[in-house]
């Protein structure tokens, strides 16, 4: 690969007024940011790892969102699509993830606002200063940032007046073991091992197909797969579904009759059913340890109730959650909890340690900002590793951070967002779950 470096600024040229906002990520967050500040005057580039937008959300795309299109399109995004000939889709209909994309996040990339300003095949690799790193303090404020792409040209480096990431956290899965690590053995059985929403009823089936099944998470990512097991072990005999939880009790889950969303609700209230029926075999407290070859399947060994515990499958779904990759973001003066690794003002209000609520209290700007000037992390991202996070949430984040980068700071801190509850809200929440990307 070839190495390309910008050219320093001439002493006395402008610096950051002619420079463009840059936007990690061209996925329903993202894009939503680039809308917003085009709406403000701001130019801006979109870096996208994939061929596409919304690559992410085509890896787990044959999921239904249990979120209807009303909490799916961003207010600016729409307003650029209503100037071709797009047509709104059925406020209250779910779409498929497919569906997302197809029927919202390409027609928006493609406006003739955005498609010039995204760039794909552009994978972040790591965010910086211009000639200087993070203990350098003096103009660090009016220094602009550095990004190092790896594009299909070779690595790049190019500048911006400020960033967003909204990169989300879909290629970073939380490890199978409950202590944060890799269980032991795991290299050694890694094609056993699928990441989280596989396409059991689909393009995936035969691998599911007469099989033992091992769904290991306690959200609703799990709650997916785990349905869709169950449909197919009722068309394929031999296939059979373990359902393996750290906590004690499945409760984000099952969900509650009180659900605003009512699909999300029907979601936990299926699982719940299948689990009392014996179609889906529940090991709750199970921490796992280590996983081993055996034949042509795995031993997947840990600790139950203070007693060694080993259960044998031919797949393992991680569906434990997500985390944010932070190694790009080295050079970068951040302010995250020590917990769930969101921004230190947000965190309180989504720990899973202190409560499982789906809904989240408005938050924008404020909440999301970093000692370092002009530097949000937005989205999915945003929650770290906690669960429950909602595209209508990062809508608001990024129409915040718009306003923020614009100058409209009294509207920045106008945060208006009603979110719909889930009516489950625990104070005793043993781990974090996974959770769907809507």
């Amino acid at each position: 690969m070839t190495l390309t470096l910008t050219v320093p600024a001439p002493v006395g040229a402008p610096r950051l007024a002619d420079l463009p906002v840059a936007v990690i990520g061209a996925g329903p967050v993202g894009l939503a940011a680039a809308a917003q500040l085009l709406e403000r005057g701001l130019d801006v580039v979109v870096f996208e790892a994939g061929t596409s937008a919304g690559s992410a959300v085509q890896q787990w795309g044959h999921t239904r969102l249990f979120s209807p299109w009303e909490f799916l399109v961003d207010d600016a995004a729409a307003r650029l699509l209503d100037r071709t000939d797009w047509n709104a889709p059925a406020a209250k209909k779910l779409p498929t993830g497919h569906e997302l994309v197809r029927d919202y996040l390409a027609p928006l990339a493609a406006t003739t606002e955005l498609a010039p300003r995204i760039r794909y095949r552009s994978r972040v690799l790591a965010v910086s200063r211009e000639g200087m790193d993070r203990t350098r303090s003096t103009n660090r404020g009016s220094t602009p940032f550095l990004l190092r792409l790896d594009t299909q040209d070779g690595i790049q480096d190019v500048t911006a007046r400020a960033v967003i990431d909204t990169s989300g956290t879909y290629s970073t899965p939380n490890a199978l073991a409950s202590n944060g690590l890799d269980p032991l053995g795991a290299e050694t059985v890694r094609d056993h091992i699928s990441h989280a929403l596989p396409d059991v009823l689909g393009a995936e089936r035969d691998r599911y197909a007469g099989k033992h099944t091992l769904v290991v998470g306690a959200g609703h990512s799990a709650a997916n797969t785990l349905i869709k097991l169950t449909r197919l072990a009722r068309e394929v005999p031999g296939t059979t579904i373990t359902w393996a939880i750290r906590g004690t009790s499945p409760i984000r889950v099952y969900g509650s009759t009180d659900d605003e969303l009512e699909e999300r609700g029907k979601l936990g209230g299926t699982v719940h059913d299948l689990v009392r029926n014996g179609a889906i075999a529940l090991v709750d407290r199970f921490e796992i340890e280590h996983l081993e070859p055996t034949g042509n399947r795995v031993a997947v060994t840990g600790r139950r109730r203070g007693k060694r515990t080993s259960i044998e499958a031919d797949v393992i779904v991680n569906a434990t959650g997500f985390r944010p990759d932070l190694d790009m973001l080295r050079e970068i003066r951040l302010s995250l909890d020590e917990i769930v690794e969101a921004p230190r003002a947000l965190a309180p209000l989504i720990d899973p340690n202190l409560h499982s609520c789906g809904t989240v209290y408005p938050h924008g700007v404020a909440e999301l900002a970093h000692p370092e000037p002009n530097f949000f992390i937005a989205g999915m991202k945003s929650y770290g590793r906690a669960p429950t996070f909602l595209l209508v949430t990062g809508y608001e984040q990024v129409r915040s951070i718009a306003d923020e980068l614009a100058g409209n700071h009294d509207a920045a801190r106008r945060v208006q967002l009603v979110l719909p509850e889930t009516g489950v809200c625990s104070t005793n929440v043993a781990s974090a779950a996974g959770s769907c990307c809507s």
